[in-house]
């Protein structure tokens, strides 16, 4: 079976996780106790506040039997048709919020990422090349403190420690270090070709990208330190030093690619963690990305918003898993598709 046959068959395989999770999506949002007529309306206590109530949910289909709205529901996000937000932004198509909140989430999550692989993989390679160091124990210690730190605990202690940071940190004021920007806040991510824009960006998300990739960076310096030690003990390795390779060629031919074969999911699973963790995150931090919309919508009782930005996550999380199971078959040449 070809790669391309094998990516049309996981890709097959994956519609009914997708059909599963948006239905699962539309029972915990609409059987919920947020009633949407009632966030619409407000706490209005007029007479003809009941009135209003009953136009509101007749307006938006809510007065249906359970399964019509299901299968309106389902049959409007399979065609990719999105509809407009009720609640959080009345009347505004849905995605045209998904292009103008996707670039904040990104911008953080890209970031989160790259400060994860960036460093956890070369310490916990470093580690593993130099087991029961000093170097090694630092490191190992590090990567459970990071692991083990919540990700909203650690979000609140690092705005806390950065808008004091003059106080904290031996008079170092974080805002006006390099370039001026508040600690809490939305990034600015236009004219990022100009380096002024640029590095005003990444300051302003650097804090909430650093929290948001810890747990990450924790996993990747554990796993990756646990994979090198395994390689460097196994038998392909001792026959390749048999054979006199040595040094840098020995480390970079023979244990760092087989060591990287384990780190695929943990690389490919940080999606799970930016998505549930960028909700918490944004929030904390005031980045008005797609976390902090889905967080209002679910609160608000915003249906069409919620359940879209969840069918998005739900595609992102399948792509990915997808993704992962090709790199397998790219890294791992003993990782081959079934034989038809």
């Amino acid at each position: 079976m070809n790669r391309l046959k094998y990516v049309v068959k996981r890709i097959l395989l994956s519609i009914p996780v997708i059909i599963f999770g948006t239905s699962l999506t539309f029972i915990i949002i609409r059987v919920g106790p947020i009633d949407p007529a009632a966030a619409i309306l407000g706490p209005d206590q007029e007479p003809q506040a009941v009135e209003r109530y009953e136009q509101i949910q007749r307006q938006l289909g809510l007065d249906q039997p359970l399964w019509e709205q299901y299968l309106q529901f389902m049959g409007e996000l399979l065609r990719f048709d999105l509809g407009a937000s009720w609640v959080v932004h009345p009347g505004q198509d849905v995605n045209g919020l998904l292009w103008e909140y996707m670039p904040r989430t990104l911008w953080l999550g890209v970031w989160s990422v790259i400060i994860a692989i960036v460093i956890g993989i070369p310490l916990g390679f470093y580690a593993g090349l130099n087991p029961n160091t000093p170097a090694d124990y630092l490191a190992s210690f590090g990567g459970i403190v990071w692991r083990a730190m919540p990700n909203f605990w650690l979000a609140i202690i690092m705005v806390a420690l950065l808008a004091q940071s003059t106080r904290f940190l031996f008079g170092f004021d974080y805002s006006a270090w390099l370039i001026e920007t508040d600690v809490v806040g939305t990034p600015d991510l236009s004219n990022l070709h100009r380096p002024s824009n640029f590095l005003a960006a990444l300051k302003q998300i650097l804090p909430a990208a650093i929290v948001l990739g810890s747990a990450s960076m924790g996993n990747e310096m554990r796993i990756g330190r646990t994979a090198v030690l395994e390689t460097i003990n196994s038998n392909y390795v001792d026959t390749a030093r048999a054979k006199g390779v040595k040094g840098k060629r020995l480390v970079w031919k023979h244990v760092f690619r087989n060591a990287l074969i384990p780190l695929i999911p943990v690389i490919t699973s940080e999606a799970f963690l930016l998505i549930g963790g960028s909700v918490l995150v944004e929030v904390v931090f005031g980045i008005n990305g797609l976390g902090w919309l889905f967080f209002e919508a679910t609160v608000q009782g915003d249906i069409p918003l919620a359940g879209s930005l969840m069918f998005f996550f739900i595609l992102l999380i399948v792509g990915i898993n997808i993704l992962q199971d090709v790199l397998y078959t790219i890294i791992d040449p003993r990782v081959g598709f079934e034989r038809t």
